[in-house]
């Protein structure tokens, strides 16, 4: 195994020790909000340093492999998701927006999956760069948000910043849902599954 899958298993491994991090805030003890809060912190810091290293990496060193093909997109939708579940359960997602993103994401896997028996690959387009951007935004904000209330006391910045958190993951939704739109339109024109028995 190369060193970019390397890093994908090591965003792997962040992805249970992060949701564990959050279960720690609810077991009730004193401080256990704060330990929570800085774990998390550091699991989210090391699980997309390595998400910017491994694609870097494999592209410069040429070090694309059909594992990694399959294992980062997986790791992608594994951590987004498991993120997105404890930001929904403290009450900073709307639900909604996770229902959304939760069916794009496995849609977009299955989309994969069939488009990987054609030999062809889906395209970027616009819509799918800014979902990523817009997820990256939002995990970030919610993180800050998470360890600043560990912190500071409640008050009037807590209404303030869930607005502006209500605000990206309602963008990130708008965005993830015009992605798979996009990428299914995409298929469709290309007939590229047209050959598949049924």
């Amino acid at each position: 195994m190369n060193l970019p899958n390397k890093l994908t298993v090591l965003r792997l491994v962040m992805v249970p020790v992060f949701f564990i991090s959050y279960l720690i805030s609810l077991l009730g003890f004193e401080s256990a909000s704060v330990v929570s809060a800085v774990m998390m912190f550091i699991c989210y810091a090391i699980a997309e340093l390595s998400d910017l290293m491994d694609g870097k990496i494999a592209r410069k060193y040429n070090l694309v492999t059909d594992l990694g093909k399959v294992l980062d997109p997986f790791a992608d939708t594994l951590s987004h998701l498991t993120f997105f579940v404890c930001f929904m359960h403290s009450g900073i997602m709307p639900v909604w927006a996770f229902i959304i993103i939760m069916w794009r994401e496995f849609s977009i896997l299955f989309l994969r999956m069939l488009m990987m028996r054609t030999g062809k690959a889906m395209p970027a387009n616009i819509w799918g760069k800014s979902k990523t951007v817009l997820y990256a935004i939002a995990s970030v904000f919610s993180i800050v948000y998470i360890v600043a209330a560990a912190f500071i006391a409640p008050g009037a910045w807590n209404g303030t910043y869930e607005m502006v958190l209500y605000v990206l993951f309602a963008l990130s939704a708008i965005a993830s849902l015009m992605s798979f739109v996009t990428y299914l339109a995409t298929v469709f024109r290309s007939k590229a599954l047209s050959g598949m028995t049924r």
